[in-house]
C-alpha cells in the first residue's frame, strides 16, 4: 500500500465517523444520503479527490495528502481553492463550493470562504453533513457576525472589566482563535466573562459555549453567577434568556446554550465513559505529579463533535491544560478563552501570546478592588531547625483510617519542617501555632472583634486537617460547629462551604486543595499557612482566597461585631511560605517599612491614606 494509498483509508474512516457516506464517482447517487464524499469527482481543471454533497448538491471539497507532508499541507491550499472555483461536471453549479478541507490521514484543515479574509484553521475531524447545512442555511458566519459587535454599555463595569471586553471584541473581529484575559482575583473575571459569551451568543450568534472549570464547587459557583446575571439591554436574567445547565453525568443537552463542567467530566463524556464524581472534588491546578502524567487522549465521538461547541472559557488556567488535558480542548473547533489571576510563561504560549487582559493584584489593591494582606510569622524551633526522636516505643497511625497503633522504633528518627505532618506528626507543634494565633488575635491582629474573624487554614493532607481542627476547637473552647473541614474527604463539603461563606458558624474553616483557587468566600479575613507550596501561581491563587473586598452590612451579617469595611487581610505563616524563595513572594509597599509602635500610633490617630491600608506588616513572634 503506497503512502497516498493509507492515507486515503484513515480518511475514509474519519469521513464516514462524521456520518458521510463514501462513493465512487462510477457508482454516484449525490442523494443517497443526506452527506455523501464521492472520490475523484471529475471537473473542468481534473479531478477532485473528494467532493462533498449535501442534499444533492455539490458544497465542499477535499484534498488529500500523504502523511508526510505533515504541517506543510497548507501548501496546497490553493489547489483546494481552484477545485472549489471549478465547474463540478455532469451537475449544474454555477457558484462557487463554500467549504474546503486539506487532509492526511492525521491531520485535517479547514476553510469556509465565506469568512470575511477567510483562513484555513486544522480541526480534529471532518463536520458532519448536518452541521454544514446548518452552515449553509445561516445568515452570515459567527467571524462574520463578530466582525460588527455593537457598542459596548459600559454602564455598571470597573475599567479592567471595560478593557477587557473591548479588547477581547477586537481580538475576536480579527479571527484570533486564542485568547487570554489575566485580571487579579477578585476583579470580577467571571462577570466579565459571562458578559462576553452573552455578547457571542446575541451577536455572534454562536450555538453553544462550554465553560470549563477545575472543580465542581468552582461550577455550582459560576452557575449562580450564569442565572442571576442580568445584561444592561434587557430586563430578563441570563436563565431567562438563554438555557444554562451545570453537566453532572454523561449527558449534555441539546436545547442549552452554556454547558458548565469540569474538564474531567468533559474528558469523560467524550470518551464515552461514566466517572467517579469524586474526581471532580480535587483540584487540578497543583496537583502532584500532573507535569507527568500522560496526555489524556480522546477520540471522536458521533453523539458531541468538534463543532459542538463554538466557545469555550477556560476558568483559572491551571498547568493541566498545557499537557495532560490539553486534547479535550483542542477536539473542538472552538475560540478559546483563558481566565487566570495568575499566568505564566506556559499560560502566554497556549494562548498564542494573545493577552486582552493585563491587571494584576497589586493595581487591583491600588484601585480599591482589592484589599492588601498584613503577614504574621510564627515561627516555632521545630519548623526551624527540625527534631530528633530517639529509639523508643511511638504510636504509629494509619494514613487512611487514622487507627493507632504502638510500636518499637528501629532507629532513631530526625525530621524536618518537610516532612512534619506527612510522615511525623507533631501535635504539639500543632498547638503552639494555634496558641499563638489565639493570643495574639485580640491584641495584635483584630484588637476590636469579639468573634474570631472568618479564618481559613491550609493543612498539608486531610489527616493533618483533622489534626488541626481538634486542636482549633480545643485551643478556643468551642464546639463542632466552630471550626470545620471543607475537603473532598469531608461529609457534605459543599454544604460546609456555604455556611463558611453565609452563616455565623464556622468561624474556622480547615482545608487542603478544594478551595484553595478560585472560590469565592468574601468574608474571609485571615489565612493561616501550616503548608508551604512549591508553585508561586499556586501560592498567589491561595492569597487570593482573602483578597476580596466586603460592605461593612456584608461583613457584619457573619462577623457582627466588625465595625467598617473589610479593608485588608491577615496571612498567618506558620511554615515559613512567605519567606520562601520559590514563591517570590513581595508585598506591596510604597513607602519604605515603619516599626510596628509607629504603625500603631498612626492608625490610632486615625490615619486612613492608602499607604496605611495597604502596607503588608510583617509582626515576628518569638
Amino acid at each position: 500500500m503506497t503512502p497516498e494509498e493509507r492515507a486515503r483509508q484513515l480518511i475514509d474512516a474519519r469521513l464516514e465517523k462524521s456520518g458521510w457516506i463514501i462513493q465512487d464517482f462510477r457508482s454516484v447517487n449525490p442523494v443517497a444520503s443526506l452527506g455523501v464524499a464521492v472520490r475523484e469527482y471529475p471537473t473542468d481543471t481534473g479531478p477532485v479527490d473528494y467532493a462533498l454533497f449535501v442534499e444533492g448538491k455539490p458544497v465542499g471539497v477535499i484534498e488529500a495528502k500523504k502523511d508526510e507532508l505533515g504541517e506543510n499541507i497548507t501548501a496546497v491550499e490553493g489547489q483546494s481553492e481552484r477545485y472549489a472555483n471549478s465547474t463540478f461536471k455532469y451537475i449544474k453549479n454555477d457558484h462557487k463550493i463554500r467549504f474546503a478541507y486539506e487532509a492526511t490521514g492525521q491531520i485535517t484543515r479547514f476553510t469556509d470562504y465565506n469568512d470575511i479574509k477567510y483562513r484555513s484553521r486544522r480541526i480534529f475531524s471532518f463536520h458532519r453533513p448536518e452541521t454544514l447545512r446548518a452552515l449553509l442555511s445561516s445568515k452570515d458566519t459567527i467571524r462574520n457576525n463578530m466582525k460588527h459587535f455593537p457598542a459596548f454599555d459600559t454602564t455598571g463595569f470597573r475599567k479592567c472589566q471595560i478593557t477587557a471586553i473591548k479588547n477581547l471584541d477586537a481580538s475576536f473581529a480579527d479571527n484570533r482563535p486564542r485568547a487570554l484575559m489575566q485580571m487579579a482575583t477578585g476583579a470580577g473575571k467571571t462577570f466579565t466573562a459571562i458578559t462576553a459569551a452573552y455578547r457571542l451568543l446575541k451577536f455572534g450568534k454562536m450555538r453553544r459555549i462550554l465553560f470549563l472549570v477545575d472543580t465542581k464547587s468552582l461550577g455550582e459557583q459560576a452557575e449562580r453567577e450564569f442565572r442571576a446575571y442580568r445584561p444592561n439591554d434587557d430586563n430578563r436574567s441570563f436563565a431567562e434568556l438563554y438555557g444554562v445547565s451545570r453537566l453532572n453525568s454523561s449527558y449534555i443537552p441539546n436545547d442549552v446554550q452554556i454547558c458548565i463542567s469540569t474538564i474531567q467530566r468533559m474528558y469523560s463524556i467524550l470518551r464515552g465513559e461514566e466517572m467517579d464524581e469524586s474526581a471532580e472534588e480535587e483540584s487540578l491546578f497543583e496537583q502532584n505529579g500532573a507535569d507527568a502524567q500522560a496526555t489524556k487522549e480522546v477520540v471522536y465521538n458521533e453523539k458531541y463533535p468538534p463543532e459542538f461547541f463554538d466557545c469555550i472559557i477556560v476558568d483559572e488556567c491551571h498547568r493541566s491544560i498545557y499537557n495532560v488535558w490539553n486534547q479535550v480542548l483542542e477536539y473542538f473547533d472552538a475560540f478559546i478563552i483563558g481566565l487566570t489571576a495568575t499566568p505564566d510563561k506556559r499560560t502566554f504560549a497556549f494562548f498564542n501570546q494573545n493577552i486582552v487582559s493585563e491587571y494584576s493584584r497589586e493595581q487591583a489593591i491600588i484601585d480599591g478592588v482589592n484589599v492588601g494582606e498584613d503577614i504574621f510569622l510564627i515561627e516555632t524551633d521545630v519548623t526551624k531547625n527540625g527534631a530528633h526522636i530517639m529509639k523508643q516505643q511511638i504510636e504509629y497511625r494509619d494514613r487512611l483510617t487514622r487507627a493507632k497503633r504502638w510500636k518499637q522504633m528501629d532507629e532513631d528518627i530526625d525530621y524536618n519542617a518537610l516532612n512534619m505532618d506527612r510522615d511525623v506528626v507533631n501535635p504539639s507543634q500543632i498547638r503552639t501555632v494555634i496558641r499563638t494565633f489565639k493570643e495574639c488575635l485580640r491584641t495584635l491582629l483584630f484588637p476590636y472583634r469579639r468573634e474570631v474573624p472568618k479564618t481559613l487554614i491550609f493543612a498539608k493532607t486531610d489527616s493533618h486537617a483533622d489534626d488541626i481542627i481538634q486542636i482549633v476547637r480545643e485551643e478556643f473552647g468551642e464546639g463542632n460547629e466552630f471550626c470545620q473541614k471543607i475537603t473532598c474527604q469531608a461529609d457534605r463539603p459543599e454544604s460546609v462551604l456555604s455556611a463558611f461563606r453565609n452563616d455565623y458558624f464556622p468561624r474556622v474553616a480547615v482545608t487542603v486543595d478544594m478551595i484553595a483557587t478560585g472560590t469565592d468566600v468574601k468574608p474571609i479575613e485571615c489565612l493561616i499557612f501550616m503548608r508551604d507550596v512549591r508553585s508561586r501561581n499556586y501560592f498567589e491563587q491561595m492569597k487570593g482566597r482573602g483578597t476580596r473586598t466586603l460592605g461593612k452590612d456584608d461583613l457584619q451579617r457573619v462577623t457582627p461585631s466588625a465595625s467598617e469595611n473589610k479593608d485588608h487581610f491577615v496571612i498567618v505563616d506558620a511554615v515559613g511560605v512567605t519567606k520562601s524563595k520559590k514563591t517570590e513572594t513581595r508585598t506591596l509597599e510604597r513607602k519604605p517599612s515603619v516599626s510596628l509602635k509607629e504603625l500603631m500610633l498612626n492608625v490610632a490617630m486615625g490615619a486612613k491614606d492608602d499607604d496605611t491600608k495597604i502596607r503588608s506588616r510583617r509582626l515576628r513572634t518569638g
